[in-house]
C-alpha cells in the first residue's frame, strides 16, 4: 500500500510554546488514521500542518509523494470538515455542497453529476432545498462531509466532526463515517480526543501528548500492547501496576509487584529493565468463589462493587493492600454475582499482561 501522506521530524512551534516536536510517520493511501490524544496535546496542530493552515517550524510534508510544505492549502489536494461544520447559512443544501465545485471552475453537467451522487451516498436526498438552519446536528454533519468529499480530494481530514452531536448520535454517525470511507477509498485523517471514536473507526491511531507521538499501531497494537504508561493509561481503563522482575524465561517473565504478588507475565522484548511496569486490562480480570487452578491465582477481598447494568465494576484488594479494578460481565439474572465485602479469588493469563518502561 503506498504512502498517502508523510511528515518528516516535523515541529511546530508558537513563540515559546512548542506544540509539535519531531513528529515522524506515515499515512497509508485509502487508511482511516486517526490522532488521539488529550486537549492542548497538539493533534488539530497536526491536521492544519497536512492541510496547510499552518507551516511547520522545521521539518517537510509530503502529500501523494510531492513536497507540500510551503504549499497554501488550495494547492494541496486535501479537503476539511471543521468542527462547526463551517456551512453557508444562506445558500441550500445542494448548492453548500456545489460550492466547492463551481469554484474550481467545473462544469454545470459534471457539478450536478457529481452532487447526485454524493448526495445520495450521505442520504441527504429529501434535504437538498432546505437550509442548514432547518437541520438536525447529524444532517448538517453529512452536509459537510458531503461538500468535503464531492471534490474528491485525496485526503479528508476531519477536526473533532462529531463533538457537537449528542450521545446516542454520535454513536450512529461513528458507524455511517466509517461505512463511508470505505465506500469511497480515500485517505481519512480524524481527530479526536475521544478513545471510544478512535477505537470505532480507525484502521491504524496515533496517540498523541504533549507534541510528541507516543505511538502508532492499529486498534489491537494500542489496546493490547501499548508502549507507554501514558498509552496504556488514555486508552481504554487498565490497572498500572509497579513490579520487579525476578527471573527470565522464554518469551516470559517472572515478576514481584507492589503488593508482594509474584505473577508470570509475557515479555516485551523492547523493554529489559529489572524495574517495571505491568498493564492489567479489568475485563481480563477473573474472579471466582473457589480457588482456581492455574498460575497467577491470588486471593482478594472485594472493596467496592458498583452495578452499572451490562457488568460489574469491583475494586479487588490483594496482597499487601494492592488495590486492582475488575470489570465483570452480567451474563444473565441467573449469573452468581459478587458483592462488597465478600472474599474471592482471582487470576490473570500471563499473555493478557502487558510489561511497559518504568
Amino acid at each position: 500500500m503506498s504512502v498517502m501522506v508523510q511528515l518528516s521530524q516535523v515541529s511546530k512551534r508558537f513563540g515559546d510554546f512548542t506544540a509539535l516536536e519531531h513528529v515522524d510517520f506515515e499515512i497509508r493511501e485509502g487508511e482511516f488514521m486517526t490522532f488521539l490524544g488529550p486537549s492542548g496535546c497538539g493533534k488539530t496542530t497536526c491536521l492544519r500542518l497536512i492541510s496547510g493552515f499552518d507551516t511547520p517550524t522545521a521539518g517537510r510534508i509530503f502529500i501523494g509523494g510531492k513536497d507540500v510544505t510551503q504549499d497554501p492549502p488550495y494547492r494541496r489536494d486535501v479537503n476539511q470538515v471543521f468542527q462547526s461544520y463551517a456551512l453557508f447559512p444562506h445558500l441550500t443544501i445542494y448548492e453548500n455542497i456545489a460550492f466547492g465545485l463551481r469554484m474550481k471552475g467545473v462544469s454545470a453537467a459534471e457539478v450536478k453529476t457529481r452532487v447526485d451522487r454524493v448526495v445520495e451516498m450521505t442520504s441527504l436526498g429529501e434535504f437538498v432545498q432546505r437550509r442548514p438552519a432547518q437541520m438536525s446536528g447529524g444532517q448538517r454533519q453529512r452536509v459537510a462531509l458531503a461538500r468535503a468529499i464531492v471534490c474528491e480530494p485525496k485526503v479528508l481530514l476531519l477536526d473533532e466532526p462529531l463533538s457537537a452531536l449528542d450521545a446516542k448520535l454520535r454513536a450512529q454517525m461513528r458507524l455511517e463515517l466509517k461505512q463511508l470511507q470505505k465506500r469511497l477509498g480515500i485517505t481519512f485523517v480524524f481527530v479526536t480526543h475521544d478513545q471510544e471514536e478512535a477505537l470505532t473507526m480507525s484502521d491504524r491511531i496515533a496517540v498523541i501528548n504533549r507534541g510528541r507521538v507516543e505511538q502508532i499501531g492499529t486498534v489491537a497494537d494500542i489496546y493490547y500492547e501499548p508502549a507507554t504508561r501514558f498509552v496504556a493509561s488514555f486508552i481504554g481503563e487498565t490497572n498500572i501496576v509497579s513490579a520487579r522482575v525476578l527471573s527470565r524465561e522464554e518469551g516470559f517473565l517472572i515478576c514481584e509487584t507492589e503488593g508482594g504478588l509474584r505473577v508470570r507475565v509475557r515479555a516485551n522484548p523492547r523493554v529489559s529493565d529489572d524495574e517495571v511496569l505491568l498493564s492489567l486490562r479489568p475485563e481480563k480480570i477473573r474472579v471466582f468463589r473457589e480457588q482456581p487452578t492455574g498460575e497467577n491465582a491470588f486471593p482478594a477481598r472485594i472493596s467496592m462493587e458498583i452495578f452499572k447494568g451490562a457488568v460489574d465494576e469491583l475494586t479487588l484488594v490483594c496482597g499487601n493492600g494492592l488495590e486492582l479494578g475488575a470489570i465483570l460481565a452480567n451474563d444473565g439474572v441467573a449469573e452468581m454475582d459478587f458483592h462488597e465485602g465478600e472474599n474471592v479469588y482471582f487470576r490473570i493469563q500471563p499473555g493478557d499482561i502487558s510489561v511497559i518502561a518504568a
